[in-house]
């Protein structure tokens, strides 16, 4: 196992009771960790120390990884840490991971549970493997701290890991809508197309005469296609929607101060532009509640 071991702890106040059931419980694990679609243990005697479970992950709509895996014992120490060491692995070649293993452990303490994972694995297709694994091994990483986080809000707050699943998706739903719609109104009506419309409003609200507004669009849509790009950065997102709330009603003021005409017209710059404000409000109030991957250590020792 040549990669870098994926490492990652969270802090949970609770009690390492509350923390074990329900990442031991396979129907309340499969709920919170964004790297499983189902969790089914087999039938473990009595006097067998290895428990077998078999996974399945949506990779896609109709498109899923299954896989196997063993909870290779636990021990507790006298300090009330727990353990629990892992081996797993797939057949599917659709899978980049071939095996792996890793363990989880349980620390508590006076405010809650430390609990933290960390796993390697080895994969499959030799050298192209090892480059795919380069981007994979990341999303791995990423996936299992906000899966963690995801842990601690239900277990601390109550709320269910499917609620704070479709807030997350939904936000990041509306981020490449706007991506999407920034990108296409600077690159198809202001690049490509030089709209006569839109040289029309410019000259309307500038001073500029035709060809220097023809330029001057290009110019502009080169910036919103900029603009589409930053949407795709996490950090920008938050201070992206507050922009545009404040944005969006000049923008549809200066629109109808340049051509009355487009209030009328099918589609037009008032229900767009008001829906988009709408929108950035939305997104406003659901990243306020998102579950994040930066609430967890990523090395050890390191601060969050």
């Amino acid at each position: 196992m040549a990669g870098k071991p994926i490492y990652v702890e969270i802090e949970i106040l609770d009690e390492i009771e509350k923390v074990w059931a329900y990442s031991q419980n396979p129907k309340l694990h499969e709920q919170w960790d964004l790297r499983f679609s189902s969790i089914t243990y087999n039938t473990k005697l009595p006097e067998e120390e290895v428990q077998t479970f078999t996974y399945s992950t949506k990779v896609m709509p109709g498109i899923q990884v299954s896989g196997w895996g063993k909870s290779k014992g636990t021990h507790e120490k006298k300090s009330g840490e727990k353990t629990s060491a892992l081996h797993f692995g797939t057949e599917q070649l659709l899978s980049p991971i071939a095996e792996g293993k890793g363990y989880w452990k349980y620390i508590p303490h006076k405010e809650g549970t430390t609990f933290l994972t960390q796993y390697n694995y080895d994969v499959r297709f030799g050298f192209v493997g090892k480059l795919v694994d380069r981007l994979f091994r990341p999303v791995m990483g990423w996936g299992t701290a906000l899966s963690f986080d995801v842990l601690k809000r239900w277990i601390e707050a109550g709320e269910s890991p499917k609620t704070q699943y479709r807030r997350f998706f939904a936000f990041y739903a509306i981020c490449f809508l706007f991506s999407f719609v920034w990108l296409y109104q600077g690159l198809v009506p202001k690049v490509y197309m030089q709209h006569p419309l839109e040289i029309s409003m410019l000259t309307q609200l500038s001073p500029l005469n035709n060809a220097q507004a023809s330029t001057a669009i290009i110019w502009i849509g080169i910036a919103e296609m900029l603009f589409a790009c930053c949407w795709l950065i996490p950090k920008l997102q938050k201070h992206l929607l507050q922009l545009q709330v404040i944005i969006f009603p000049f923008l549809t003021l200066s629109a109808l101060v340049a051509a009355p005409a487009v209030a009328t017209a099918p589609f037009n710059v008032i229900t767009l532009n008001v829906s988009l404000w709408i929108l950035s409000i939305i997104g406003l109030l659901l990243y306020e509640q998102l579950p994040t991957a930066k609430s967890c250590k990523r090395k050890r020792g390191e601060a969050v």
